[in-house]
């Protein structure tokens, strides 16, 4: 998929995206490394046999970072992701303007670095080809107790060093898994906070509109409510006017009696309209409640915000360890082989000097 053998340095993918470095004072805040966005590439040396990701602004490199296959790109959210950079002591962020974007270039992330793991462990089985000292075979006819002081003296070190490297590696291994875990609870947690909260404040708008349309009828029973009270005021007018003059029985009778079930049915809906206002209040109470419920999850919030944060910056500090781990037990392992090839050397040395001296004796 990538190129093997070429004369120069090829681009592979490029993409286009915001350039960010993390703080080196606080290893907490993001320094923008450029004005807007930028190309950023893949490269290939075929001369080393290298993967680089290099992208520049103006005549000024921004990102020239190694790919080595302990590098991770992590994915913080829909647009922006982040890898450790151990060589260049630093974090590099890139924010894209789509989420499929960011997928494409975390794809061919993960593609390069099992690339740079297959070149490096093409190169390591190269040099062991390449190196004479470490084929040679030790001498059958030396006896054991010649050849066991030498290699537990040379040998035994180097592999103290690395079984200490490769203990520690395990130890920030388990390490960064327990971190992960944490940092997957608490943003389980804080999706669910989020989902509370959007069910509070889909109820909290529902409540408003209620609320408001309830005043505006409040309003309007009220209007109602002061002409049933002046029609009630003139027509008990009218009753003790008819009263007064002392009009004829049967009609006043009649008219007193429409009056009174007048005055029952508006009675009866004053009832019904100060019920309704009471239940409104009821309700406008309880809006109170839910904001006061609101407010305190957007508190729960916040905090989970600030526990992700110190979480993915533990994170960040135990890959950052672990990768220089890893280069201590490379360099342990590359000493390892060079004292391992010096031993073979010096046993074929004195090999041919047993045998010269051999000769001489039969002489």
């Amino acid at each position: 998929m990538y190129p093997q053998h070429r004369e120069r340095e090829q681009p592979i993918f490029s993409a286009r995206a915001h350039v960010f470095q993390i703080d080196p004072a606080t290893k907490r805040n993001w320094i923008p490394a450029s004005k807007h966005a930028v190309t950023v590439s893949f490269f290939y040396d075929a001369n080393r046999s290298v993967y680089r990701i290099i992208s520049v602004g103006g005549t000024k490199a921004i990102i020239n970072s190694t790919i080595t296959p302990n590098m991770t790109f992590t994915k913080t959210s829909q647009k922006f992701g982040q890898w450790a950079d151990s060589r260049a002591n630093t974090v590099y962020g890139l924010g894209f303007a789509t989420e499929q974007q960011l997928q494409q270039f975390s794809e061919r992330f993960n593609e390069v670095k099992e690339a740079a793991r297959l070149a490096r462990e093409k190169s390591q089985e190269k040099f062991e080809l390449t190196n004479p000292a470490l084929n040679i075979a030790a001498p059958q006819d030396l006896s054991e107790d010649r050849q066991s002081p030498p290699l537990l003296c040379v040998n035994g070190p180097g592999e103290d060093k690395l079984f200490r490297s490769q203990s520690a590696d395990i130890e920030l291994a388990s390490e960064k898994e327990r971190i992960k875990k944490m940092l997957s609870e608490g943003s389980i947690c804080e999706m669910n906070l989020e989902a509370e909260l959007f069910t509070l404040q889909d109820s909290n708008s529902k409540l408003v509109a209620a609320l408001q349309e309830a005043s505006t009828n409040v309003e309007q029973w009220k209007k109602q409510l002061a002409a049933y009270q002046e029609e009630t005021d003139r027509l008990r007018d009218k009753v003790a006017e008819l009263e007064a003059h002392g009009t004829r029985q049967c009609p006043s009778d009649m008219v007193k009696d429409e009056l009174t079930q007048s005055l029952e049915e508006l009675e009866a809906l004053l009832k019904a309209k100060d019920e309704e206002i009471h239940v409104l209040q009821a309700k406008k109470s309880d809006l109170h409640k839910l904001e006061q419920e609101r407010e305190e999850a957007m508190h729960r919030l916040q905090e989970l915000e600030r526990r992700n944060v110190e979480l993915e910056q533990r994170v960040q500090t135990a890959e950052q360890t672990l990768a220089s781990s890893r280069e201590e037990r490379d360099e342990a392992e590359s000493e390892v082989h060079r004292v391992i090839g010096i031993l073979d050397v010096k046993i074929f040395d004195l090999n041919d000097l047993r045998q010269s001296l051999a000769k001489l004796i039969d002489k």
